[in-house]
């Protein structure tokens, strides 16, 4: 009896503590901060109550005939092949409650998939393992990645408040406009979600997907990449900030003036110091996931840089792979991701970085010029 007792105590205390541990008993969706994440609610909800009133009348039928008619009582089954009446009203009436639940959901999916008239034209490149954003109507672009410090992903520092989900660089858009997107990838399957928008959206490599959103309430709102797309797909977080329209319109202005100065910096006399500088920068974010911050790599993958011969030796070959990637191996192309000065700055970085120490730079003006001789 005392095993009993025993095991009795420790299934009730089981039971209970769930309740006396958890803060948080929300299991439903949340409605969002747009009009389609509101009628995808209000949709949930409705399909919801049907399925909970349909649970409740065929179970209850079910119970109520088991309970009632039990052998206990004097009843004995009754034997009957078919009823027609019976059969006709279980198929007219399902009918009827889907054709209920469709005509709303049809008009919520058509409502999503409608990204004509928008007012903001974004393109959403995914990468392995961030997003490239390019403003279409106002012709600049730019990455965002994970910010989060690798001293709070390796244990060694407390994780902060958005842990994972915090960016360099947010997406930024206006309050009220409406904003199409268009989504493709580089080089596996991504997909860009962003739950208080209620857009998901793959990003599949040769294929443009739209969506779109119009944000009714300025905020930080944040997601990831819903599609296992490589060793890093948890640490690509989506980060949007949704502006007025004023400080919308002040910013692109900023951006578009960054990207002019950008361009312009493929003149500039450029001293080794100052591309080891930026060259640091550059291969933190788009270099350090694979490579590691001090150059070992993680072979045979990702080989090291750290005295490398790619690294030590042919300039035109450090150059090549770097713009153009390898064939058959995880090293992409960064031609089209960075600018001609973040190339060339990496470049000069991995050359001299950890002891590598050539005393070699390339400049902004040879990147541009070996682009031109492809």
């Amino acid at each position: 009896m005392r095993v009993h007792a025993k095991r009795a105590i420790a299934l009730v205390a089981g039971l209970l503590l769930p309740a006396v541990v958890m803060a948080d008993w929300t299991m439903n969706m949340t409605p969002g901060v747009t009009g389609t994440s509101n009628e995808i609610f209000s949709l949930h909800m409705t399909i919801l109550w049907i399925c909970v009133a349909i649970g409740v009348v065929v179970f209850g039928v079910m119970f109520w005939s088991i309970f009632a008619h039990r052998k206990s009582q004097g009843y004995k089954p009754a034997n009957f092949h078919e009823n027609t009446v019976v059969e006709v009203l279980w198929t007219i009436i399902p009918l009827a409650i889907l054709v209920a639940m469709a005509v709303p959901a049809t008009a919520t999916l058509m409502d999503m998939y409608d990204t004509s008239e928008s007012e903001v034209d974004i393109k959403i490149t995914g990468y392995q393992w961030r997003w490239q954003y390019e403003y279409i109507n106002d012709d600049f672009g730019y990455f965002s990645g994970l910010s989060t410090p690798r001293d709070q992903i390796e244990n060694r520092q407390a994780k902060g408040e958005n842990y994972l989900l915090e960016v360099d660089n947010p997406l930024v858009i206006p309050v009220g406009k409406k904003v199409r997107f268009l989504l493709t990838a580089n080089d596996v399957i991504h997909s860009w979600w962003v739950p208080a928008f209620g857009v998901k959206k793959d990003a599949i490599p040769g294929f443009i997907n739209e969506t779109w959103t119009r944000v009714d309430e300025p905020g930080t709102y944040r997601g990831q990449c819903t599609e296992l797309c490589g060793k890093d797909h948890g640490f690509m977080p989506v980060v949007v900030k949704a502006v007025p329209e004023e400080e919308y319109a002040a910013w692109v202005a900023e951006q578009k003036a960054a990207a002019e100065a950008e361009r312009q910096l493929t003149e500039k006399d450029w001293t080794l110091e100052d591309l080891m500088a930026r060259g640091e920068k550059a291969y933190a974010t788009a270099c350090a996931s694979c490579h590691q911050a001090d150059g070992t790599g993680m072979p045979p993958a990702f080989p090291a840089l750290k005295g490398s011969q790619i690294a030590l030796e042919d300039m035109n070959a450090h150059i090549d792979i770097v713009v153009n990637g390898k064939s058959g191996t995880a090293m992409q192309a960064f031609g089209g991701q960075l600018s001609e000065v973040d190339l060339a700055a990496v470049i000069t970085y991995e050359r001299n970085a950890w002891g590598n120490n050539t005393g070699e730079m390339v400049t902004p003006k040879e990147i541009f010029d070996y682009k031109n001789q492809q």
